[in-house]
């Protein structure tokens, strides 16, 4: 009974400045960035209160994201800080409680944390961050993406048959793709695939030319294949409608990165940028769980410390995690580091030096 209490103790002494975190991060993250280029599109754009708004209520979502570890170090930092303050954890310790039996609510919240993060940043923010984005093209600047584009991909769907069209190059003004590759799947199997040198959208469709068509088994691979000059396929989307469908990687799920990188990888192009977006919806979720430790490492001192010096430590320690987190992925966009080590290495890290100053804390 005595430590159920000792976890609900310290897990109420959690809850306040974790939540005080995100409302505080998530205003600084605002102040900082969003509301210079809200008050850009109102005033150079024209763009009303109500858009306005609604794209900053979209863009919410990855700002709360990456308060979530930012939250959970200031939380453990100030919630161990006052209980080291007023000699709690002393106490806990002379009445044989080790150190990492104290700090074992906080280490599961932060993994709790780490496990909410990752479904939010995979199921709410790619969402959000596209339909933010059509807002900003379409509703503000009132214009539309590049009219020519690298590495296009065009998903259909017609009963049990889905139809992943990728390009490597397309031009909306000229209403042409070229190296065009077709996979057809049947109830989730890949049943055909087709290639053609170039495409070209007439009276309402588009006429591929210079191909070859392959017939699939799942057991046998390729059964038949033959050559075509030039046919229609059934792809109704109009060159400007195929500008608005391209998504960027942060606005994709992991199913549809994976997709878009099984084709890059079919032609032979570097996918670096999206193998490293995928690693970073998990790498930057798990951060709040090293954050948990190293923030209860951090606020157990000997001597009373105030919320303010609590706060400054965070900053500090978030700064370093940050700006060696932007230095490895860009070495890993870039392809100078493997894109699994280039987002792991702040986790690595973090999680070597709270491994330190919790066998430190606990001598």
């Amino acid at each position: 009974m005595r430590l159920r209490l000792l976890d609900r103790y310290v897990l109420k002494e959690l809850l306040y400045p974790f939540v005080f975190g995100i409302a505080a991060f998530s205003s600084i993250f605002i102040a900082s960035t969003m509301l210079f280029k809200i008050t850009q599109y109102m005033t150079k754009y024209g763009a009303p209160l109500e858009t306005v708004v609604r794209l900053f209520m979209y863009n919410l979502p990855e700002v709360i994201n990456y308060t979530f570890p930012m939250s959970m170090l200031l939380a453990a930092l100030m919630a161990f800080g006052k209980l080291s303050g007023s000699s709690e954890i002393t106490a806990m310790k002379a009445g044989g409680v080790s150190y990492y039996r104290i700090v074992a609510p906080v280490l599961v919240v932060g993994f709790f944390v780490s496990m909410f993060s990752m479904v939010w940043a995979e199921k709410v923010v790619p969402t959000s961050k596209a339909k933010a984005s059509i807002i900003l093209n379409e509703e503000i600047r009132h214009n539309t993406r590049p009219t020519t584009q690298n590495h296009i991909i065009i998903k259909t769907i017609s009963g049990d048959t889905q139809r992943v069209t990728y390009a490597n190059k397309f031009d909306e003004k000229l209403g042409k793709m070229t190296d065009i590759t077709i996979e057809e799947f049947n109830k989730g199997k890949i049943a055909r695939i087709q290639t053609a040198k170039e495409g070209y959208w007439e009276n309402g469709s588009w006429r591929i030319v210079d191909g070859n068509v392959f017939a699939l088994d799942d057991k046998d691979g390729v059964q038949s294949s033959a050559k075509f000059k030039e046919q229609i396929i059934p792809l109704n989307f109009s060159p400007k409608q195929i500008s608005w469908e391209q998504k960027e990687p942060e606005e994709m799920t992991i199913r549809e990165l994976r997709e878009y990188i099984s084709m890059l990888e079919e032609q032979h192009t570097s996918a670096a940028r999206q193998w490293c977006e995928i690693f970073m919806r998990i790498n930057i979720p798990l951060a709040s769980f090293f954050f948990a430790m190293i923030g209860a490492c951090l606020g157990t001192q000997k001597q009373r410390t105030s919320s303010s010096i609590g706060l400054g430590i965070s900053i500090i320690v978030i700064f370093i995690y940050y700006a060696i987190m932007t230095f490895t992925t860009g070495l890993g966009k870039g392809g100078a580091m493997p894109p699994l080590l280039a987002c792991a290495l702040p986790n690595i890290l973090c999680l070597g030096v709270g491994v330190y100053l919790m066998k430190k804390k606990n001598a």
